[in-house]
């Protein structure tokens, strides 16, 4: 059974970073691509960052140059960076495979509140 825990979200000042970790267990971790996705109120999910197996990354343009995604293959974790954070960031962060599949289910997310 695929398990997905997020974890490293919390309240921080605009400008300030957070570090998210997910840890996925139950799957082929090494083979898969990784995405952190995030949702905010009233928002559709969307998809912030991606890192395939062999460390490609891609990066949502709003959160380019701010976010970093990596991977721990021997560990089985998805860590990601967020730096220069901004209120618009602020949204329940998950993390998946990606593309999405209808046999992983998500995660209960780790919530990120950017605010003064």
């Amino acid at each position: 059974q695929v398990q997905l825990v997020e974890s490293g979200g919390g309240l921080v000042q605009p400008g300030g970073s957070l570090r998210l970790s997910c840890a996925a267990s139950g799957m082929d971790f090494t083979i898969k691509t990784m995405g952190w996705y995030r949702q905010a109120p009233g928002k559709p999910r969307e998809l912030v960052a991606g890192i395939t197996s062999g460390g490609s990354t891609n990066y949502a343009n709003s959160v380019k140059g701010r976010f970093t995604i990596s991977r721990d293959n021997a560990k089985n974790t998805v860590t990601l960076q967020m730096n220069s954070l901004k209120p618009e960031d602020t949204a329940v962060y998950y993390c998946n495979v990606y593309p999405v599949a209808v046999s992983y289910a998500w995660g209960q997310g780790t919530r990120v509140t950017v605010s003064s």
